[in-house]
């Protein structure tokens, strides 16, 4: 059974690669449903990098997959794909209220979401709150635990500790018994991140990360290191790990290309490693739903861990939001309402 819906929706497109004006609300199709996706209307989407990112041409959508940006959305179920509607093949029900990680056309009133990505809202949180999850916490989950193997007792190093990853891992980081130590850009910003749960917090700004991170560490360096800036940072990561250390990437803020000294990784055993989440297949995020739904909703629905919001916009000012995010401003996730 399937709700009544329009024939047009609400999106916001890319109108040409460029500044945030390019971003324009327009009237369109609604998505056709894959035979294992659920159609959503939308009540928030996130606002994430990437998103910057492929509205300036850097950094298209997948192959197949919806070209309007958008990775997160928040609402309620109002369609099946053929399979799940003719099989009973999913728990989901219409009404259902969900959170979905999508490859994009999370910027629309209606979204198309592999049943698999969909997890249900936590307890207590907003439809606009909700909203803030997908993305960072399957990035999370899947980059610092399955990827980088963090353990309680070890020490890991985030940084841009204010961003949405940021504000997310150091909650995370902390409720599964590491010492966490971030990164910012202001006393604001490291006394925000102390606030949420950091150990230390550095503002790069006024001290070289990687001598305080070897004072605070005693000398030993830090176990795991999660980096989303790359560029000038990496000399200053190797020289920031303990031995048998592992870096992560999963973004390149400054610049994918850099000439350092790779001795360290030798010296240290440093494991250096990367990886990205939206073209990955959806048998691999239905693993990372999984374990998000029984180690990380229960944290969130007795408020150990919350999704840190730094601002809402309605979903026509979309441009407005993306400048507020390139502006450095934010302190966790930016949000559409729609």
């Amino acid at each position: 059974m399937t709700q009544q819906l329009p024939e047009l929706m609400t999106a916001i497109e890319i109108s040409e690669f460029g500044g945030p004006d390019v971003l324009k609300p327009t009237k369109v199709s609604l998505p056709e449903l894959r035979h294992d996706e659920v159609l959503i209307k939308v009540a928030a989407a996130g606002v994430n990098r990437p998103d910057i990112m492929q509205r300036t041409g850097m950094y298209p959508a997948p192959k197949g997959v919806s070209k309007l940006p958008g990775l997160e959305v928040a609402g309620e179920i109002v369609a099946f794909g053929s399979s799940l509607a003719e099989k009973n093949k999913t728990s989901l029900n219409i009404g259902d209220q969900v959170v979905a990680l999508v490859a994009g056309g999370g910027y629309a009133e209606y979204c198309a979401a592999p049943a698999l990505q969909c997890l249900p809202v936590p307890k207590g949180l907003s439809m606009e709150e909700a909203a803030g999850l997908p993305e960072t916490f399957f990035t999370v989950w899947s980059n610092v635990f399955d990827r980088g193997g963090l353990q309680a007792g070890e020490s890991f190093l985030v940084h841009g500790g204010t961003s949405g990853i940021g504000t997310t891992a150091i909650q995370l980081a902390k409720a599964f018994g590491a010492t966490v130590i971030t990164t910012s850009g202001s006393e604001e910003k490291a006394n925000f991140c102390v606030d949420l749960g950091a150990d230390l917090a550095i503002n790069y700004k006024t001290h070289d990360f990687a001598e305080e991170v070897r004072k605070f560490t005693e000398g030993k360096g830090v176990n795991l290191l999660l980096d989303m800036i790359a560029g000038d940072y990496m000399k200053r990561n190797f020289i920031s790990m303990a031995v048998e250390g592992r870096i992560v990437m999963i973004a390149v803020q400054r610049g994918p290309k850099v000439k350092v000294n790779v001795l360290p990784i030798m010296l240290k055993r440093l494991t250096f490693t990367g990886s990205t989440l939206r073209a990955r297949e959806t048998s691999f995020k239905a693993e990372i739903a999984q374990n998000l739904l029984t180690k990380v909703w229960p944290l969130i629905e007795d408020g150990t861990v919350k999704p840190v919001i730094s601002k809402i916009f309605p979903a026509t000012d979309a441009a407005e939001a993306h400048r507020y995010l390139e502006s450095g401003k934010s302190i966790g996730k930016t949000i559409l309402k729609f």
